[in-house]
């Protein structure tokens, strides 16, 4: 993936439908925020920033990663301001270093039929070993540690690190199956920020923007997979091709 493809005009790369998914959820989270009838800046940017990194993240480009660490840091500001400490906490302790990995690791890994999108990997037994030590030792450490900052609506925020933490990994692993549990964890993101909302209006937006993330992510998850079928039927063509000579 080389480095020119990343810093000169990614936007090309994007399909036509990739374009107007785009252009369509910036709308409705711009929107969102403006009929609210108190627009944050930072929301705004956060949410735009975070559906540009999920178009990417579909279409398999690194910038995605580059977009999520800041998209990380915007939505910890945000989180801070109404105490959600384990939001806060994740994405600061969790998200954001993950997207670094994240980000090397797509970076080394570029598809061998287009450098400007990552090579998808299949799950291996320690993969999964992986994921069935740490998502429960996370979640559990976090959830003695939201219990004693009195963190409001526990229990979504609890299941928000769950989701999180496997959304993450299966990213940094290059999985195809990050983008469904992304769309997990905006499940769980919409109904917190509703509860938030009861009790200040302006954090509706939020809500809406996690919609918007829920309908990307599930693109970005059917996209992967096409791309994964594709991959998996070119290297054993490769193969097959290999063996003949």
């Amino acid at each position: 993936m080389d480095i020119d493809r990343i810093i000169n005009n990614p936007f090309r790369l994007l399909s036509r439908r990739e374009c107007i998914l785009w252009a369509v959820s910036v709308i409705i989270v711009t929107a969102a925020n403006l009929l609210s009838g108190g627009t944050d800046p930072l929301t705004l940017t956060a949410t735009i920033v975070g559906a540009t990194s999920l178009i990417f993240a579909a279409k398999g480009h690194v910038i995605a990663q580059g977009l999520m660490i800041v998209f990380s840091i915007l939505y910890a500001i945000i989180s801070f301001r109404f105490r959600y400490w384990g939001e806060m906490i994740t994405y600061l302790g969790m998200t954001l270093p993950m997207a670094v990995w994240a980000l090397i690791a797509w970076y080394r890994n570029p598809s061998a039929e287009n450098r400007s999108e990552v090579k998808i990997r299949a799950l291996a037994g320690k993969h999964f070993l992986l994921l069935a030590i740490g998502c429960p030792a996370v979640t559990a450490a976090f959830y003695l540690l939201l219990v004693r900052l009195n963190t409001p609506n526990i229990v979504f925020s609890t299941v928000s690190i769950a989701t999180s933490f496997l959304a993450a990994t299966l990213t940094a692993l290059r999985s195809s199956y990050f983008g469904l549990a992304y769309a997990s964890n905006d499940l769980v993101l919409i109904a917190m920020w509703i509860l938030a909302s009861l009790d200040d209006a302006t954090y509706i937006p939020v809500a809406v923007n996690f919609a918007v993330f829920f309908v990307n992510d599930m693109y970005g998850f059917l996209s992967w997979k096409r791309r994964e079928k594709k991959q998996t039927n070119n290297t054993m063509k490769t193969t097959f091709e290999t063996k003949q000579k």
